[in-house]
């Protein structure tokens, strides 16, 4: 009779197996091929890759607030250091006309003030020399969620993963998007002519899931920035599985913020341990408005067994499941809950 009661045969120990195998399959399909990762791999993984995109050169191009220097040979009066205007031109001395600098390679301005110099008869044979001494018209500015926030002026074209690389990655609070604003080109309207705001002068908005870019066999959404591009990277909700269960740890809402509900959050922490007691187990939420907490009973047992509701979980919600083994069973604590989410993991969470 012992060894029947054993294994498999003892009743309790059939309940913890069959509640484990139920988490495996019942919870939430779109979940179970879901992975998750530290902020620490995501940053290597990004760096990573930002390696093995090769750089894309191209001649820089001038623009407003560039400062350059331009030297006429034998002809002192000329050469010194000139700021590109706002508008894209810069005034020399002794010509009559200003001159577009904005969107010319150094070599072209070069030959373009040769020409003029020599047209308006100042300069025979002119030798002219344009240098880049402050670049400042192609900004890249990176923002949010990224462990340093910057403005990066680019020589050259940057794919987004050089420049996530550049600011060291992402922070533990970031979402699981980016918004990339591309501003309009210079010389399209602000309005029609017909006085309506012109739809192609608004600024683009385009925006890049994280984990389909780290983890594409194509990294198709590792977009190409140019100057004057700004990437946002909005910080996201987290929400804390602790207690009796496999892999406790706070994780990141993603997209789907909306939809993920306490099965979903039990299938990240690979389910209940055997000795959980997951028919008390509790959300702990704090109230916005007066900073309370309080405690909202779930019985995980019926949602595994769709016999019970699935609540949503909420940014800053723990999902507690208390431990009936003996001396480790905790009772409904808010203080103690709410303590075993320091020095927890955060991790990431996506589709494989």
């Amino acid at each position: 009779m012992l060894e029947k009661r054993s294994g498999l045969f003892n009743p309790l120990v059939r309940v913890c197996f069959f509640s484990s195998i139920l988490v495996t399959f019942i919870a939430a399909p779109s979940f179970s091929q879901k992975r998750v990762e530290t902020t620490a791999e995501t940053n290597s993984k990004i760096q990573a890759l930002s390696k093995q995109v090769e750089p894309i050169y191209s001649e820089y191009k001038l623009g407003s607030g560039d400062l350059i220097n331009v030297e006429v040979f034998d002809v002192p009066q000329l050469t010194r250091d000139v700021r590109i205007s706002e508008n894209g031109y810069v005034s020399l001395p002794l010509l009559p006309v200003r001159i577009l600098a904005r969107g010319l390679s150094v070599i072209q301005l070069q030959e373009k003030i040769g020409e003029l110099l020599q047209a308006n008869g100042l300069v025979t044979n002119p030798e002219v020399t344009v240098n880049l001494k402050e670049q400042r018209s192609q900004p890249i500015t990176i923002i949010g969620s990224v462990k340093a926030p910057q403005v990066i002026q680019s020589v050259r074209p940057m794919s987004i993963l050089e420049v996530l690389s550049a600011c060291g990655g992402i922070t533990d609070d970031a979402g699981s998007t980016l918004i990339v604003t591309r501003k309009i080109p210079g010389d399209i309207p602000a309005k029609t002519d017909s006085g309506e705001p012109d739809p192609l002068a608004a600024p683009q908005t385009f925006t890049v899931d994280l984990w389909d870019l780290l983890n594409s066999p194509i990294p198709k959404d590792n977009m190409i920035l140019t100057g004057g591009d700004i990437v946002t990277v909005p910080r996201a909700g987290i929400f804390y599985v602790v207690g009796a269960v496999t892999h406790p740890g706070g994780f990141i809402l993603s997209n789907d913020a909306e939809q993920m509900t306490t099965l979903k959050a039990l299938a990240l922490a690979a389910g209940v341990t055997s000795t959980a007691k997951a028919n008390e187990a509790v959300i702990v939420r704090k109230d916005p408005a007066t900073g309370i907490s309080k405690e909202i009973p779930v019985d995980l047992k019926k949602v595994m067994q769709r016999k019970g509701a699935d609540a949503k979980m909420q940014a800053n919600d723990i999902l507690f499941v208390p431990d009936s083994a003996g001396k480790h069973a905790l009772h409904r604590a808010t203080d103690v809950i709410i303590s075993l989410t320091s020095g927890v993991a955060l991790l990431r969470a996506g589709a494989i």
